[in-house]
Formats: C-alpha cells, structure tokens, sequence
C-alpha cells in the first residue's frame, strides 16, 4: 500500500507533553464495530465496555535509563558525547545511538557521567569502547563491566529517553521517573514505553477486576524502532524492526480458554497486540512464545488473536498507525482522529487514549 494513505495533519499543539493527572482522567475515543459512532469518553470508562470473562493483556516491560551522557577520549582531547541504547547484543554490549556520530570511529574510548551531574570523579565513569559503526548514528559499544553490574551502573549513569516529540520540546526531569513507567513495569530491557499502559492505575485495575475481567501480563522491550519513520513509499519497502517478546505457556494457555469460553482478548496497546498475533499458531491457538518479531501489520491482515485494542493515538505514516488502521479499518482511523484533532485529544506517549473494535 502507498504510504502517504496514512499521512494526516496534526498540530504541534496536539502532542501531550505531560500525562494527565490522575492518569485514569486521560480522554478515551471509543471507535465501536461498524454502523456505529464514535463515543468520547475517559479512560476510566473502560469497565464499561468489558464483558464478564473478557481477558485484559498488558505488557510488563520496564524502561531503561538508556540515554548516556559523557565524553570520548582521543589523543588525550575530548569531546562531548550522547548515547542512547537500542538493544543489547551480549553480556558487555549494546547496539546504541550517538551523536554526533561523526566524531566517534571504531577504537574509541568513551567515559559516561553519572545522571546526577557530577558527584563521582571522572575516574569513576562507565567506560566503552566503540566496537564497531554503522548507518544513520548506530554504533557497537562495549562496556568495561557486564551482566547486573552493567545493569545497575545504566540505571545510575543513565537518563530516561523521552520520545523525540517530547525531548525536542523539553528536557527529561523527576516527574518522568513515574510518569514514563506502567504501574505493571518489571522487567527491565525496554527503551520505550508501552504508552496504552501508562493510562492505568490501582483504582481503574479493581474496576476491571470487579467486572470479573482477568488480567494476563506478557512482555515485548519496546526498541527505539518505533519512533522511526517510514521512508519507503509504499508498505512492501519497508524493512520492519525487531523487539523481543515472550508469551508464557501459563498465559497462552489461560487467553486460549478464555476465547473457548466466548471471552474477549482486550490488548492493552500495540506491543501487547504485536507480541499475541506473533505467538498465534493459523488457527489462532496461543502457544508460548520467546524471540524476536518483527510482525508488520498493515490493512488486509487477518487478526488471530485479539478483539480489542487499548491505545494511544500514533504518528502520521507510522507503522503503529497502518496497524490501528489495519484492526478499525482505515477510513474509520482516518475519521476518527481527524474527530480527535478537532476534539482537542492529546497524542502520543502521554496523550490521551483509544478504545477499538475491531472490523
């Protein structure tokens, strides 16, 4: 399909900066099945839409601290230097974007400052090594330690990196060490966040609770990949990125007898739906999933798995927006959030949200 089919405008003013205070309070617009119009309701509302024995699907992964500040060290001259992590590759080394990358060649040594600006002597910085290069910034770096010691010293070195919408706009601070996190965050590897999680909070999960509604974790490292363009023109061109994901025996097994039952799969954002489609077998049986996916859904894909999706509003050309348009059907998409900019709803990480229906 022709990429520009999912352009549209959008004002900068629409891009949510903070998240909406309680979270629960974040605007939802139900896209309901077809012949049906569209609702604007909140977050909150969301118990009212589910049925007893649905199942609710969200993503546990947990953001890094993956934006390193420091220097790189050559001849005895140093220059300033900012790296964010993309994923790692092994014990001691991840596959990171730099800037400016023209300043670092393979061989390089690179000292990173704590994120607390200062406090420890320069001596005491996370030290790499610049193992290899590649296209568009990317970089190899290799640590000086590996393993949970190189996992606590980027959480302690690190800085959370906001999506670029949000970055460009404003540096990160302290209210985003919560805001940027889901209340089901524990495992740690992502660079993103699952933003359709962030809308949750204790108050909203015992609603969904009390409409005897069961909730099922799964985990998919969001990766960097998601905020990059597509610059192919048309969907057969673009080469997808991959995240890690896996769906466990005990969850597969438990959303397999939901939906012999009659209940509904909700995902609660893209990534929950990307992982599920990624472990269903052809006949939409669940089975247990650990790797990598690069699954691209685009208009014309057959759904296995899910029924409903929870999320945020997406980029103009962006693959999250062709798969929204894929599951609502693409002239519903296009409807709706040309209503949601009319609306005044936030986009984004921290805007509001979507409730969908499938086609």
């Amino acid at each position: 399909m022709r990429v520009d089919l999912f352009d549209f405008d959008l004002p900068e003013a629409s891009i949510a900066l903070r998240p909406a205070n309680p979270r629960h309070d974040a605007r939802m617009l139900v896209v309901p099945a077809l012949g049906a119009s569209l609702e604007d309701r909140h977050v909150r509302d969301l118990p009212q839409f589910l049925r007893p024995g649905d199942a609710l699907v969200v993503n546990d992964a947990r953001v890094i601290r993956a934006r390193l500040h420091g220097f790189r060290t050559r001849l005895g001259v140093r220059a300033q230097i900012e790296a964010t992590l993309i994923e790692q590759r092994s014990p001691n080394s991840w596959q990171a974007m730099a800037r400016p990358a023209k300043k670092l060649s393979v061989g390089d040594q690179l000292s990173f400052l704590p994120a607390s600006g200062g406090s420890q002597s320069f001596t005491s910085a996370l030290e790499a090594k610049v193992e290899a290069r590649g296209g568009n910034g990317e970089v190899i770096l290799a640590f000086d330690r590996s393993g949970p010691e190189l996992e606590s010293a980027i959480e302690a070195y690190g800085r959370l990196p906001l999506p670029p919408y949000i970055a460009s706009r404003r540096p990160a601070d302290f209210r985003d060490d919560a805001d940027y996190q889901t209340l089901f965050a524990t495992n740690p590897g992502a660079v993103a966040a699952p933003t359709a999680g962030l809308h949750f909070t204790p108050g909203l999960l015992r609603a969904v609770e009390a409409a005897q509604v069961s909730l099922h974790r799964l985990t998919l490292q969001v990766g960097a990949g998601t905020f990059l363009p597509v610059r192919a023109q048309d969907t057969r061109d673009h080469v997808m990125h991959a995240e890690y994901c896996t769906l466990s025996e005990e969850t597969g097994t438990a959303l397999n007898e939901t939906r012999a039952r009659g209940g509904r799969i909700i995902a609660v954002g893209t990534t929950a739906l990307r992982c599920l489609e990624s472990a269903a077998r052809p006949d939409g049986m669940l089975e247990a999933f650990q790797g990598k996916t690069d699954i691209f859904i685009t208009p014309g894909y057959r759904f296995r798995v899910v029924d409903v999706l929870v999320t945020n509003f997406h980029l103009p050309r962006s693959t999250l927006f062709m798969l929204v348009c894929a599951f609502g059907g693409l002239d519903r998409l296009k409807a709706a959030y040309a209503h949601a900019v009319r609306s005044g709803y936030r986009f984004y990480s921290y805007g509001d949200a979507t409730l969908l229906f499938r086609s």
